[in-house]
């Protein structure tokens, strides 16, 4: 491929070039949503940013197949190795089948995507319809000697494990940190360390979701399907493996381990994680009563908004931070954003009426390979962002006769903005333009009026203008031959 594509591999803790195992095919692997409540808006962030990894690929030219798992099944209270399924829990707070939450909840996640423009992955498989395969994997890493069993249930052995391997090479844990950190076995749990983890649990008589094993009936471990499916549909080691940072320690620890330790071979060559989500300051989440559903950014119905906020605006404002670094949430920063949207597309829009001429002020190929280097540079799109908004300013010169740009330069530019915004970000066009967005329209015009009326030397008419906007707390700054607006605190 001819662009270099650097991502920040959380596996090496560094930056490397993407180099594919088998290209020009790549294999991408995301974990997906447990599908036993509403998806919030923090795992949205993730699966955004990865859907422009995706796109980006594409954009390289590789053949992608992106895998993206749902897990209907194994998920325990807590992210633990005890308690009740999280869907089977919620099966019965709702009086119905297991698999009717996890097909609720899965096609309300579909339609959030959706309504986020996130492509659909090559394969989006369920961790119960591969029961057999999870089956076979504990077996496999049992018949190395790093799983045992206790009374139906398989856990796997860190100790053993990290005899011959580094158990915290992912996240850097260090095992002997792990074993002082956590409670001392009381005797009444089936592990051997507290740090050991559950590959296969035996249902208790209350569990709902159970399977038949070579140790009795049970189901599988969280950890465990993504290893499977990965592998499966994948190969060992495939290219690339992401998740939200909460998964780094234990969830793909764990899979990293089960991999080596079934297969002897590293599951994935580069590990990306999202950073996460705060709002106003604060890790968002039910527990300090700021949790934020999409559907509630959407219409604005949640007392931490102030109006309602269309999915493109907000997609657009997840991309002005980088994907490893912490996204905070506030009205104002939305606003910004969609103000910012708004002349985006309005630039975007002007490219198909400019005027052309011999030469150009600017050169679009500069522009082309400044927004490729950024996205090069570990998926980069706030500098991708900065870049095309250094292009609408050119092309608002253009349009008032201020620069110039060739019939080719032009074309480079349409393709471009078209390949970024559309293909590679992934935003769309909004039918309705917001009043925010109407009113920047006005206040164009009215700008412009006024600016004429200078011009001609009509002063009177000038001052009128700036000061009836002044009765409506709207303050004019001339400088430099441009005008800028603010509203008045």
């Amino acid at each position: 491929m001819k662009n270099q594509l650097s991502i920040y591999n959380t596996l090496t803790k560094k930056k490397e070039v993407f180099e594919p195992v088998n290209p020009p095919f790549v294999g991408m692997y995301v974990c997906g949503p447990t599908v036993y409540n509403d998806v919030h808006i923090g795992n949205c962030r993730t699966f955004i940013s990865f859907d422009i990894v995706y796109r980006y690929l594409l954009y390289l030219g590789y053949k992608v197949r992106y895998v993206r798992n749902i897990t209907d099944a194994g998920h325990l209270e807590n992210d633990a190795d005890d308690g009740e399924d999280k869907i089977s829990k919620q099966a019965k707070l709702e009086n119905v089948e297991p698999m009717e939450i996890a097909a609720k909840y899965a096609n309300g996640f579909h339609n959030i995507m959706k309504q986020f423009n996130a492509l659909e992955p090559s394969i989006e498989p369920l961790a119960t319809g591969h029961i057999i395969e999870q089956i076979s994997m504990v077996q496999k890493i049992m018949d190395q000697g790093f799983a045992y069993e206790v009374n139906g249930s398989i856990y796997f052995d860190v100790q053993k494990y990290n005899e011959t391997n580094d158990y915290g090479i992912l996240s850097g844990r260090k095992i002997e940190d792990l074993l002082t950190g956590q409670r001392s076995l009381d005797g009444q749990d089936d592990k051997r360390n507290s740090c050991d983890f559950a590959l296969w649990k035996k249902a208790s008589d209350a569990h709902i979701m159970r399977w038949d094993s070579p140790w009795g009936e049970g189901f599988p471990g969280w950890h465990l399907e993504c290893s499977v499916m990965g592998s499966k549909y994948l190969g060992s080691p495939f290219d690339l493996h992401g998740g939200g940072m909460d998964l780094k320690f234990p969830h793909h620890e764990c899979e990293i381990a089960q991999s080596v330790a079934g297969v002897g071979e590293e599951l994935s060559k580069y590990w990306m994680h999202t950073n996460m989500l705060t709002i106003n300051g604060q890790r968002m989440g039910k527990s300090v009563g700021n949790s934020l559903l999409p559907e509630e950014l959407f219409n604005g119905d949640n007392q931490l908004m102030d109006r309602g906020y269309d999915p493109m605006v907000v997609r657009f404002f997840m991309m002005q931070t980088h994907y490893a670094s912490t996204l905070d949430f506030s009205n104002e920063a939305l606003q910004a954003a969609e103000k910012g949207f708004g002349k985006l597309m309005k630039g975007m829009q002007l490219l198909n009426s400019l005027p052309t001429s011999d030469a150009s002020s600017q050169s679009a190929e500069e522009l082309k390979a400044k927004c490729d280097a950024a996205m090069n540079d570990d998926i980069n799109t706030p500098g991708v962002i900065a870049n095309l908004f250094d292009g609408v300013r050119f092309i608002n010169s253009v349009n008032d006769g201020k620069a110039t740009i060739t019939k080719e330069d032009l074309e480079i530019l349409q393709k471009l903005y078209n390949d970024y915004v559309f293909d590679v970000l992934g935003l769309e066009t909004i039918e309705a333009e917001s009043s925010s967005d109407s009113m920047d329209d006005v206040l164009d015009i009215i700008i412009s009026i006024r600016q004429q009326a200078k011009e001609s030397k009509d002063y009177a008419t000038a001052d009128l203008i700036r000061d009836k906007l002044s009765a409506i707390n709207i303050s004019l700054k001339d400088e430099k031959g441009n005008v800028s607006w603010s509203y008045n605190e």
